[in-house]
């Protein structure tokens, strides 16, 4: 293990346990090629649960030319709105952050895929999401 990895006493206290899963397109199955769109993240110990979203529409096209670009940006916005609660989160709302975090990761196959569930701690659960973002989509 690295120094980066090792929690000391004094710090145990002051990061929470995060959850986060990559939001991958897959505009064509069958060829298994996907771009990263977004990041969602959950926190249990602060009732957090978000998403943060970038459609790199080039990347897409050179992937697909026939991509539904306006279907995915809605798809990729309505994972937003499930995060945020509720009107937007539609039938969702009345969950907890936790319950929409499962349901979001859940494997499905459509063109907006989650990707594996991965861990870490932070002190700012929303700060987060947007560094994931910063660094492993756009």
């Amino acid at each position: 293990m690295t120094e980066r990895h090792i929690i000391r006493p004094s710090e145990a206290n002051t990061r929470d346990v995060f959850e986060y899963a990559l939001l991958r397109v897959v505009p064509r199955i069958e060829r298994g090629e996907c771009i990263n769109a977004g990041v969602l993240v959950y926190c249990r110990a602060q009732s957090y649960v978000g998403a943060r979203t970038h459609l790199d529409e080039a990347r897409l096209l050179a992937l697909d030319p026939g991509a539904d670009v306006a279907g995915i940006r809605a798809a990729l916005g309505a994972v937003e709105g499930v995060c945020a609660g509720g009107a937007a989160a539609g039938q969702a709302a009345s969950d907890d952050a936790g319950r929409r975090f499962r349901w979001l990761i859940a494997p499905r196959s459509t063109v907006v895929q989650p990707g594996p569930v991965h861990t870490g701690l932070t002190v700012d659960p929303a700060a987060e999401t947007q560094r994931l973002l910063d660094l492993l989509v756009r």
